[in-house]
């Protein structure tokens, strides 16, 4: 931030940030309760109705870019409030392309809680909760002690959550295979296989993938996870899913005969969704739930009996590496995005901005009924 002397930062105080008070007063930062004075506030989670001072300039996730129900009265307050809102899950290229995230550290705690999951399951390694060690580089420290069974994995997605599921996989030497050797191979090492595209979707039609068709019409597309199921001990789930978009597979599925999964780790947490046996989500403190794959009844999760399943569906995954993943947000931000801020117009910040001036722009004017609507 010595690059910006023309931009002055104050912090409000928390006692439950991960960083500390006194870490941001070392750095010379400001700490008010006051925000009054501030043009632009910048947080992670929804700002509270009640709190939202009128006129500024915020940037968060508001959670509202697909109508959620449960933020309608944010929307709405928003636009009486007078407020421009620029939503970080806005932030794009010209290619759609997204620029800020906490993707890459849901993907590496994500494969990370999935195989914890495996060995506490089966009894057979003891991974520590990334919740309980400092830092990333710690987790990778256990990772050295640790030699996992010749295990079949299946990983499914692509951006920033698959990078993140990628490193963990790489950490651990964990070999990647092509999908066709995964589906005709067993091997005497753990393996990975990265389904994602062709190797995932199929034309209903034709069985061809085109990406952008795929993108444009997705509702014309079959899943072809199936032909996995016998194969794989561990599926890690972090793909995009719309109700348009095939599930990997359906409830009735997990019955077959030949069914071999044992434990999911559902990082995209789309409830009954892309994994339609994902019911709930879960939290840091009771990561996982099992599910009676004849009853389909949620039971008690790690049972060491191939009847059950054990998924585990936490939805704020990054929050188990607090500071690894504000790091990596915030020099992100720094890079790409301040320097638009302090530009008399920036593309990037015009894309991102749900409302100004009491009204919604241009590029959401899809949610009129959402945001001007009455408040539920």
């Amino acid at each position: 931030m010595n690059n910006y002397s023309d931009i002055e930062i104050v912090v409000e105080p928390s006692p439950t940030r991960c960083f500390a008070d006194a870490e941001y007063s070392a750095e010379g930062i400001t700490l008010t309760e006051d925000m009054t004075q501030c043009d632009v506030l910048m947080g992670i989670k929804e700002v509270p109705v009640d709190y939202l001072i009128p006129g500024k300039t915020y940037f968060f996730f508001s959670h509202t870019k697909k109508k959620q129900p449960h933020n309608k009265p944010l929307m709405q307050a928003l636009i009486a409030k007078n407020i421009k809102m620029i939503d970080y899950e806005c932030l794009t290229h010209s290619d759609e392309q997204r620029i800020l995230g906490f993707g890459m550290f849901a993907g590496i705690v994500g494969a990370h809680n999935g195989l914890m999951t495996y060995g506490k399951k089966w009894g057979v390694y003891d991974l520590p909760a990334a919740h309980k060690v400092k830092s990333y580089n710690e987790l990778v420290q256990a990772y050295e002690h640790v030699k996992l069974p010749n295990i079949k994995i299946a990983m499914t997605g692509s951006g920033k959550v698959a990078s993140g599921v990628l490193d963990v996989m790489h950490k651990l030497d964990i070999e990647e295979v092509e999908p066709m050797d995964y589906l005709t191979h067993q091997y005497e090492y753990p393996v990975f296989t990265h389904l994602k595209g062709a190797s995932l979707y199929a034309r209903k039609d034709n069985n061809m993938f085109h990406r952008d068709d795929f993108h444009a019409h997705p509702e014309a597309y079959k899943c072809l996870f199936s032909a996995y199921v016998n194969q794989t001990d561990v599926l890690m789930n972090g793909i995009y899913w719309e109700q348009r978009i095939a599930r990997l597979f359906e409830k009735e599925d997990i019955k077959r005969n030949d069914w071999r999964i044992s434990v999911i780790a559902d990082i995209s947490c789309d409830v009954e969704g892309s994994v339609p046996i994902t019911l709930d989500s879960t939290t840091i403190a009771n990561p996982v739930f099992g599910i009676d794959r004849y009853s389909l009844s949620e039971v008690a999760g790690y049972a060491k009996t191939k009847d059950t399943i054990d998924v585990m569906a936490v939805d704020n995954l990054p929050n188990e590496l607090p500071c690894d993943a504000s790091q990596y947000f915030g020099v992100h931000f720094e890079k790409h995005v301040l320097p638009e801020l302090l530009l008399p117009e920036s593309d990037i910040l015009k894309r991102a901005t749900i409302c100004a001036n009491g009204k919604l722009t241009k590029r959401y004017e899809y949610m009129s009924d959402y945001a001007y609507g009455e408040a539920e």
